[in-house]
């Protein structure tokens, strides 16, 4: 688990280069990147660093709308059409699910549309029990996933698992239903039920609890 800042695969693209000069001058200019790093603080969007091999240089603090994978572009989405939600912590994984690699996926947009592209890895969140949790990453209705994506628009995206659709052609239906569920609200734990009790041996016995005036005793 990492704390603020994690190692990110190393993925070739480019910054729009007015982002490398505080939007004075660089429009319309590409500069060869390679990601690094990426940082989380919590209430902002995802920060990250990259190697820009021109300059043997490290340059962060940029968001996921300065980049683009293809020289050849055609995407201008906004950031808060990128990456939906901002950070919930400080605490959280990179990790690439298995079963979704190289996954076609389509995400609906604030802007109501459908924008399509190639999955990369997903960010998660948590609390680590070291610091109060003053935040929503354990609450079930509120805990969010950021899946990035490769988008055939040239951009990136991160989006959350409810606003995502995958394409497998042997997993996955061609003719797919809508996805009508209900946010999961409820926490499931087993060590706090009162009705049994492990013995002392190493291969306890489960010994049942009684009830003695409406105790369990």
């Amino acid at each position: 688990m990492s704390y603020i800042i994690g190692s990110l695969p190393p993925i070739k693209c480019w910054i729009k280069r007015e982002f490398l000069y505080n939007f004075e001058r660089g429009h319309g200019e590409l500069e060869p990147a390679i990601w690094v790093s990426l940082k989380a603080l919590r209430g902002q969007v995802f920060r990250i660093e990259s190697l820009l091999p021109n300059y043997g240089a490290l340059y962060d603090k940029l968001p996921i709308h300065a980049y683009v994978w293809q020289e050849n572009y055609t995407g201008n989405l906004p950031i808060d059409t990128l990456q939906l939600w901002d950070c919930m912590g400080y605490r959280f994984t990179i990790i690439e699910k298995i079963g979704l690699r190289n996954l076609g996926v389509k995400f609906l947009g604030k802007d109501k549309e459908w924008h399509y592209g190639t999955y990369l890895f997903t960010v998660d969140f948590c609390a680590d029990g070291m610091d109060v949790d003053t935040g929503f990453t354990e609450v079930a209705e509120e805990h969010k996933s950021f899946n990035f994506i490769r988008l055939e628009n040239g951009q990136f995206a991160c989006q959350p698992n409810n606003r995502c659709l995958w394409y497998d052609q042997s997993l996955i239906s061609g003719n797919v239903k809508f996805p009508d569920f209900k946010a999961a609200q409820t926490i499931f734990t087993v060590d706090g039920t009162r009705k049994w009790t492990a013995g002392d041996d190493w291969f306890y016995s489960i010994e049942e609890k009684t009830v003695d005036n409406g105790v369990w005793r």
